[in-house]
């Protein structure tokens, strides 16, 4: 798959609309005018045309500086991203026959990860003839999904994909992620303190 192209950004000679409404650099109005008119006052000050809004009419230019426009937008979305919660599923199996034991660790470990804010995606494995008794992964998962209710809710009803049955069970919605514990602050004495004395010299003998 290719990856997406940008949106083409018109600039200066590559405004094709008849008139254009034109900003300045300190975001005045400076009303509507023909491209070729836009072009000339930024030139005059040593910038460019830009098209910053083509779906209205008529279209909105500014006179900017390009090349620091566009590193600004870059700069924007980038810090966009960073702000984004990149969620994970996480994958925690099951047999028909898991003992309780074995149960519940992995479901206090799933409890963990829907509280870190994550998505568990809980499957059952079925080995040979056990696929004959889905009803055991069904109801292992959907004991699951009800023992988890406090901490996510399920997101995908269960199904088989080959030897398989799993759900996904998502973390309840508006509940903050659990905050990752900070390490204990190294006292420091403080400025005020008396330094420690040097231990006593011995008498000479």
């Amino acid at each position: 798959m290719r990856p997406e192209r940008a949106p083409r950004v018109n600039i200066n000679q590559r405004i094709r609309a008849p008139r254009i409404r034109v900003i300045d650099e300190d975001g005045g109005q400076l009303g509507v005018m023909s491209p070729a008119e836009g072009m000339r006052l930024a030139q005059e000050k040593g910038l460019d045309l830009v098209e910053v809004a083509p779906g209205v009419d008529p279209p909105v230019c500014r006179i900017i500086d390009f090349g620091r426009w566009q590193y600004e937008q870059k700069k924007k979305a980038n810090e966009a991203k960073k702000k984004q919660t990149m969620i994970q599923v996480k994958e925690i199996k099951f047999r028909p026959g898991t003992d309780d034991h074995d149960y519940d660790f992995k479901k206090n470990h799933a409890a963990r990860i829907l509280v870190d804010g994550d998505k568990v995606k809980a499957t059952v494995h079925f080995r040979g003839r056990e696929v004959t008794h889905k009803e055991l992964g069904l109801a292992l998962l959907m004991r699951l999904v009800d023992e988890l209710s406090e901490e996510g809710s399920m997101e995908v009803e269960p199904k088989m994909e080959g030897m398989n049955m799993f759900t996904i069970i998502g973390p309840k919605k508006g509940r903050a992620p659990k905050p990752k514990p900070k390490p204990a602050p190294v006292a420091k004495p403080s400025d005020g303190a008396a330094a420690p004395e040097p231990p006593a010299a011995e008498p000479e003998a």
